[in-house]
């Protein structure tokens, strides 16, 4: 791995497995909108997303496999995790104000794809237990912040020929830590909004927001995105977006500097 930190990409079989839990995810998120419903019917989840845990330990077993994860990496991704469920639990529940993607991102730029996407899952569910935030809602904070993690492997490194680095590489991040952070908060909302069964915002119409079974997609769809917009984005996404884009600023540069030590140290190669 070079300075600038270029991992080799992810194995066919961790790519397979990646692709296979990422759709399943993102169906997971989207069918209330997608299914045909009666006019009043209640929409059930289905318990389909349990496997995403199994996913997840596929993934770490897919790239031991294929040699992507040495001891040494497998012990950076232990301590990385320890962190980031620590800072998780500096910061839930604080008016959006968190630093778990700040090192969710800087990792997965440094160790790849791969790397960021079970570390994204495995820092939140971590998280949880130290929190007590285990929930029928902790599957999906773990696949969205897994993607974001995976995200940030895949930002692109050179540029018009030019590898991205110093200042230009930090804007580059804090930019995908603003969108990644109002992404996370409304793949989240579209995960609990088609349930809620009354909506009590002052001020505004509770029942124009709320999901309606067998109305249009565009309809239900827009309904969602003015609640997205009235109970998140400019709160609890803003708040998020604006401490991580703050933090890699600030702290990127030393901890992008320590984790490429880290990783040249650590072995994280497709065999």
């Amino acid at each position: 791995m070079s300075a600038v930190g270029t991992p080799v990409p992810i194995g066919r079989r961790s790519a397979l497995v990646l692709g296979a839990a990422s759709v399943a995810g993102l169906m997971m998120l989207v069918w209330p909108l997608l299914v045909q419903a009666e006019a009043g019917a209640r929409v059930q989840p289905p318990f389909l997303f349990l496997v995403l845990l199994p996913v997840v330990l596929a993934v770490v077993v897919a790239e031991l496999s294929e040699g992507g994860l040495d001891a040494r990496a497998l012990a950076v991704l232990g301590v990385l995790t320890a962190v980031n469920a620590v800072l998780r639990g500096m910061g839930a529940g604080v008016a959006g104000l968190e630093l778990v993607f700040f090192l969710l991102i800087l990792a997965g730029r440094v160790f790849g794809p791969g790397f960021g996407f079970v570390l994204g899952a495995l820092s939140l569910f971590a998280g949880a237990l130290l929190t007590a935030g285990v929930g029928p809602w902790l599957p999906y904070q773990m696949l969205v912040s897994a993607w974001v993690g995976l995200g940030a492997g895949l930002l692109p490194r050179r540029v018009l020929g030019r590898p991205v680095t110093g200042r230009w590489e930090i804007a580059l991040l804090a930019a995908y830590g603003v969108l990644a952070a109002y992404l996370y908060g409304l793949l989240l909302n579209l995960q609990g909004w088609p349930y809620l069964l009354g909506i009590g915002i002052p001020g505004v119409d509770g029942q124009g927001l709320m999901f309606v079974p067998g109305d249009p997609l565009h309809e239900n769809l827009g309904r969602f995105l003015v609640y997205t917009l009235v109970t998140s984005t400019t709160s609890w996404d803003t708040g998020r977006a604006l401490t991580t884009a703050l933090a890699l600023v600030l702290l990127g540069p030393s901890v992008l500097v320590t984790l490429r030590r880290a990783a040249r140290r650590a072995r994280v190669v497709r065999a």
